[in-house]
């Protein structure tokens, strides 16, 4: 973890001069030699949270990560992992919310021959494969109380149980968890156990919205558009008037919509200079993908549509079973569902 102002990026009034930088490994990437991706700001909340993290890293302690969409807490998540002594093992996310609870248990446990229609061979479950190392448990919320008791025994007890199988068998991971729901509204409703909630809550972490550091938006665009200009060999560069206008909105969906809001501005830019008007905040970056304003669809909008045609033909194709379905589009499944959740897809 690296503490500093990156090269290139321009002062903003209310940032603070240091900027933090938290390593942490690429998406699709298992072990130590994936790329290395960065998550820039200057905030006084990311300033602290970069020293937590820092700080608990080394630890076995169990986290838990708390925060709203796009504020990225699996970021956060690969960050502790990156810095901690388990690094050289492997970082295994799974987003509880993209698989079904019966297909999640054989994934996550593993399973034997016969335990149940399909169940051809022996199966290591993604627990196992994990030892040594991380297993993230993204949107935990989204699982059931049956599956929650099986999760806490993992935690308590480490070591598993495969589907269909009553041997126990021991596992070494570090949990962290993360939500963007209300848990102790959940355990009131007695949709979260109780008990669970307390193992997983043992550092907990909040990944601060954009609203509560908007002296990081700036940072956080250049760094954006910086990924834009490499990826399309571009020399894109946002003007002080289309800062001004990024800094002054909310951003509800957080880090991943500024995100689709500074590529849509490079994209659709008459040149390398992004002017205000070259920010679509509040109709490219919002607008209806079946019936935009103007009758006239933006890049953004087209790209929608073009990947809610091609997840729902193949939704069709494979039943909608979302592991089959990423696996054709070539995309993992928390790609997947995270898509399908923006352009209003169910699983169904």
């Amino acid at each position: 973890m690296a503490v500093g102002v990156e090269p290139g990026t321009p002062r903003f009034e209310g940032a603070r001069r240091e900027a933090i930088e938290i390593r942490e490994l690429a998406p699709d990437g298992y072990g130590p030699h994936a790329d290395t991706l960065g998550l820039v700001g200057a905030s006084p909340v990311i300033v602290e949270l970069g020293r937590r993290i820092a700080a608990l890293a080394p630890s076995p302690a169990t986290v838990f990560v708390h925060g709203e969409t796009g504020t990225g807490k699996e970021l956060i998540a690969r960050a502790i992992h990156a810095n901690s002594r388990r690094t050289s093992r492997p970082f295994v996310p799974v987003n509880c919310a993209a698989i079904s609870e019966t297909l999640l248990e054989s994934e996550l446990f593993g399973h034997v021959k016969g335990a149940f229609t399909g169940a051809v061979k022996l199966r290591q479950g993604l627990l196992e494969e994990a030892s040594g190392g991380t297993f993230f448990f993204d949107e935990i919320a989204e699982t059931t109380p049956a599956f929650q008791a099986k999760l806490l025994r993992v935690i308590q007890e480490h070591e598993i149980r495969r589907v269909g199988d009553n041997a126990s068998i021991p596992v070494d991971v570090r949990v962290i968890a993360a939500t963007n729901k209300d848990l102790k509204q959940a355990i009131a409703e007695k949709r979260f156990r109780e008990d669970l909630f307390y193992r997983l809550n043992v550092v907990p972490l909040h990944a601060p919205p954009l609203r509560e550091r908007k002296e990081d938006i700036p940072l956080l665009a250049h760094h954006f558009l910086a990924r834009f200009n490499q990826r399309n060999t571009a020399r894109r560069m946002l003007t002080h008037g289309a800062l001004q206008k990024l800094t002054a909105y909310d951003f509800p969906g957080n880090a991943r919509e500024l995100e689709n809001v500074v590529e849509q501005a490079a994209a659709l830019a008459r040149n390398d200079e992004i002017e205000a008007e070259d920010v679509s905040i509040d109709g490219g970056a919002s607008a209806s993908l079946d019936t935009p304003p103007s009758g006239v669809r933006t890049l953004a909008q087209e790209v929608d549509k073009a990947e809610r045609r091609a997840i729902e033909s193949a939704m069709e194709r494979n039943d909608g079973q979302l592991e089959k379905v990423a696996r054709e589009l070539e995309v993992s499944t928390t790609t997947l569902w995270r898509k399908m959740k923006r352009l209003g897809l169910r699983k169904e």
